[in-house]
């Protein structure tokens, strides 16, 4: 799964009619739909504010709402948006302002899909990853080398706690565990050992 790089917005203009995609990254549906009442608060004299939002480590919750356009001319379409690119824990909301220019059913599900589709690549896209966190500790001496070892090897160090020893914390990609734990041994001469911790998801480039 992938998710949102940054919240932001876009603009499509389609046959006089504008197109006001707002995206932002939401973990609950509390979230998702607080996101949409402030777009409706902050462009109150637009006619349609459309939504579509996806939730889960999986994409498992996802919800769209047409906001009055004709039944699966907006909602359906961004939410095909969202799951073909296989987005999760974001909220997309589409601000319409009439143009004076009717579009059509076809016409309105471009519309709406393209402006989700457009303000993705606006703000980019991260993957979501799965990955086992590994907790080691080593004394002051070993910390700097191993520091940049770990970030030489291409390892992502999610936190370091500097206390009587230095403790860092490393996301490491599930199939991957065994590899660094061996790597770990090579690279402290033995004096460090990787205790699994929770499965979590780390986001990066794609």
């Amino acid at each position: 799964m992938r998710t949102i790089k940054r919240p932001g917005e876009h603009e499509l203009e389609v046959k006089k009619s504008r197109f006001l995609c707002a995206l932002a990254r939401v973990t609950t549906e509390a979230e998702a739909r607080e996101f949409i009442q402030q777009r409706r608060r902050l462009h109150h004299d637009a006619r349609h504010h459309c939504s579509a939002f996806v939730l889960g480590d999986s994409g498992e919750f996802q919800k769209s709402s047409d906001d009055g356009e004709p039944a699966g001319t907006a909602g359906v379409p961004m939410l095909e948006v969202l799951r073909r690119n296989e987005i999760t824990n974001a909220v997309a909301v589409v601000t319409r302002y009439f143009g004076g220019m009717l579009l059509g059913a076809g016409g309105l599900v471009r519309a709406y899909g393209g402006a989700v589709s457009a303000a993705l690549d606006h703000v980019g896209l991260l993957e979501r990853r799965p990955v086992r966190t590994v907790t080691t500790t080593v004394d002051y001496l070993l910390a700097g080398r191993l520091d940049n070892d770990l970030r030489s090897a291409g390892y992502q160090v999610a936190d370091t706690d500097y206390q009587a020893e230095v403790r860092f914390r490393i996301n490491v990609p599930e199939s991957e565990v065994d590899t660094f734990r061996t790597w770990l041994a090579e690279a402290t001469g033995g004096a460090a050992e990787g205790e699994l911790g929770d499965l979590t998801y780390a986001e990066m480039e794609p």
